[in-house]
């Protein structure tokens, strides 16, 4: 049996790939010859892929007052906000409109002692920077098991002893934790399913942010919040991606 890990369809032919210590040419040999199929092969060098990675890896600037690096950056002067986070396969390093335009709305939200829910924090990048605007409490919660890894190792990094995070959806928060801040870079369909469930964990004054979704989204997502008293603050726009800040009104 051919050990191959990849495969990939080229004009004339197809590419595949796998470990050196895999290959057997005299068992690839057989095979090509009794399908009489042509192969060339080639052992590729061995390299540095963190080292690749680094080189064309970029911070993130928003607004002059946030600098996202990985822990290979160095750090540099003016920002009132550095957050280190080192990526690897989860979502939210500040490179993508929605997590820009939320990490920016944030800078606007008073997160003095308030307590903030963050729902799918993939890298943590929106719950550092909740810690660094002074919340006294933050859950973080997500399904991924690499993403919640991958939070752990970032929270750590940027010495944020008081979060709280979980590997659960939103539905494994006891609907007895309220919240003054909820944070959700999402999707649409996500957000909508699972509006109740964050006007249920939201206090009465308490902001629900909402990203992850394109500006034809925005109506629709609106009309679904304001059923759970969920009023308008702010709409922001980037690259077609769209933001919504909401507000909980008195029950």
């Amino acid at each position: 049996m051919l050990n191959f890990d990849s495969f990939e369809e080229i004009d004339g032919g197809i590419v595949a790939a796998c470990d050196e210590s895999a290959w057997d040419e005299t068992e690839v040999k057989d095979l090509m010859d009794r399908y009489q199929v042509k192969f060339t092969f080639n052992i590729s060098p061995q390299i540095n892929w963190n080292e690749e990675w680094e080189k064309y890896y970029d911070p993130v600037i928003i607004s002059d007052k946030i600098f996202i690096g990985a822990d290979f950056h160095e750090k540099p002067p003016g920002f009132a906000h550095y957050l280190r986070i080192n990526p690897k396969m989860s979502f939210g390093t500040g490179h993508h409109a929605t997590t820009s335009q939320v990490l920016w709305a944030q800078l606007d939200i008073d997160h003095q002692g308030k307590t903030v829910l963050d729902v799918g924090c993939g890298t943590g990048v929106l719950s550092i920077l909740a810690h660094q605007l002074g919340a006294s409490k933050i859950t973080a919660i997500d399904i991924d098991e690499w993403c919640y890894e991958n939070s752990q190792e970032n929270f750590s990094l940027n010495q944020c002893e008081n979060i709280d995070l979980r590997l659960t959806g939103v539905d494994g928060v006891s609907e007895n934790e309220v919240f003054d801040i909820i944070l959700a870079n999402i999707n649409r369909n996500v957000l909508l399913d699972q509006m109740t469930e964050y006007a249920i964990r939201l206090k009465s004054g308490g902001i629900l942010l909402m990203s992850g979704f394109y500006t034809e989204d925005i109506d629709v997502l609106m009309e679904e919040a304001n059923k759970y008293n969920l009023d308008l603050v702010r709409k922001e726009s980037k690259d077609n991606w769209a933001i919504l800040v909401t507000k909980k009104g008195d029950s």
